[in-house]
């Protein structure tokens, strides 16, 4: 049988390289040169620290505008950093194992202090690749000054030099994205928390104008809040709730999303009339000012509980005599049981008839000969039916004050099933 892998004792076809030839000794001999040089202009560079600082600042000043700005607002921090940072780099030239992780916690704390700070990215980046310059130079020109014939030895450890600023750059750059990253978090953390409290209605009055800047609403407006189920912010067709153009935060909850939206002409020019496929949505009254955005999440929260449940949009202000039943569900059943409790002993049909024709009667706004078209049926039927509700409850649907409590069980019936 054939072997699947081929042993490797067995011979490649095709030619054999040749074996590497090893590396003189006078290579060893270099770098022991190259690095004595380097040692002798570090050193040198570490006791000019001061003036390189200077140097590089005004480097810094010239090639990089957001640098300008950062030294000018703090021109002794600006400094210090500098310093600290070349300090640490010509340590690194001299004693790379034992300079290194503190050259390292260095260049780490430069990138998150900056990120934290707002100093673009590029410009920290540009500013360590001209301290890389400024340093090699210096070590050429310290080399060159006091003896020139060892320059040519520099050339062996410039990948070492180049390679320590690379490798600093990266730590940088790793340093800033993850303390941009935290701060990301951090701010949107803040921003759900005093949108939350908004909406709970437990944000503080000195809160509020830091509500309204994360927001980017005004503290003081007319407001809306929308409740939406079914759907979500910002995934496909979420956006049609609301009309074009209107501004919004979006704040997602456990059972619903909000939209604390800024509402100018009204709540009837915030919400779209059409709705996606099963979303409800429940609009609020408008309130005044952020500061009472808690009320109008609880007027929202109403609203939806109206909604049916194959979706569409109730605003609150059309619904209010349903909303008052839906925000007392126990004084709602408790009218029902009061104005339509007397039927509960005639046979189930019987009762559901005379119900079906009262509430029919009332939503043809009192008049018997549109119902009767409406229950295919006689208008002198509907009034003997309505006559008869009258007898069995001792209620007179001619009397304003019966006619609403009439309308009000009925409207308890259909939302809490009694």
């Amino acid at each position: 049988m054939q072997h699947a892998v081929r042993p490797r004792t067995l011979p490649r076809s095709g030619p054999v390289p040749a074996p590497r030839p090893r590396t003189p000794r006078v290579r060893s001999l270099i770098d022991a040169d190259a690095l004595r040089v380097l040692h002798r202009a570090a050193r040198v560079l570490l006791e000019d620290l001061p003036q390189l600082t200077d140097r590089l600042l005004a480097v810094l000043q010239e090639q990089e505008p957001a640098y300008r700005a950062a030294v000018e607002g703090d021109a002794t921090a600006s400094w210090q950093e500098v310093h600290r940072s070349l300090r640490h780099s010509i340590s690194s030239l001299l004693d790379p194992r034992g300079a290194r992780d503190g050259a390292r916690r260095c260049s780490w704390r430069i990138g998150a202090t900056r990120a934290e700070q707002g100093l673009p990215l590029d410009a920290l980046l540009h500013a360590f690749r001209l301290g890389g310059s400024l340093v090699w130079q210096g070590l050429v020109d310290e080399t060159s000054r006091t003896a020139p014939e060892d320059v040519r030895l520099l050339v062996h450890v410039a990948s070492d030099v180049w390679n320590f600023v690379d490798e600093h750059c990266t730590l940088v750059a790793d340093a800033y994205r993850q303390t941009e990253r935290q701060l990301a978090w951090r701010r949107e953390n803040r921003v759900r928390l005093l949108a939350a409290a908004l909406l709970d209605g437990t944000s503080r009055i000195a809160d509020l104008p830091e509500a309204a800047q994360a927001l980017d609403l005004p503290e003081h407006g007319r407001y809306v809040v929308v409740a939406v189920a079914g759907g979500r912010p910002g995934r496909p067709g979420a956006q049609a709730v609301l009309a074009p153009g209107v501004r919004v935060h979006w704040h997602t909850g456990v059972d619903a999303d909000y939209g604390i939206v800024l509402a100018g002409d009204g709540e009837e020019t915030v919400v779209e009339r059409e709705q996606p496929p099963g979303a409800r949505v429940g609009v609020s009254g408008v309130v005044e000012g952020l500061a009472a955005a808690g009320e109008a999440r609880r007027l929202a929260d109403t609203a939806l509980n109206l909604c049916p449940e194959e979706g569409g949009t109730v605003r609150l202000t059309e619904h209010l005599p349903a909303a008052l039943v839906a925000s007392s569900p126990e004084l709602g059943a408790a009218l029902a049981d009061r104005l339509l409790g007397p039927l509960a002993h005639l046979d189930p049909a019987d009762a559901e008839v005379l119900l079906d024709t009262l509430a029919t009667w009332l939503d043809c706004d009192g008049s018997a000969q549109r119902a009767s078209r409406r229950l295919y049926c006689h208008r002198n039927t509907v009034l003997n039916r309505l006559r008869r509700y009258e007898q069995l409850t001792g209620r007179s649907l001619s009397r304003p004050s019966d006619l609403v409590e009439v309308s009000l069980a009925l409207t308890a019936r259909t939302l809490l099933g009694r």
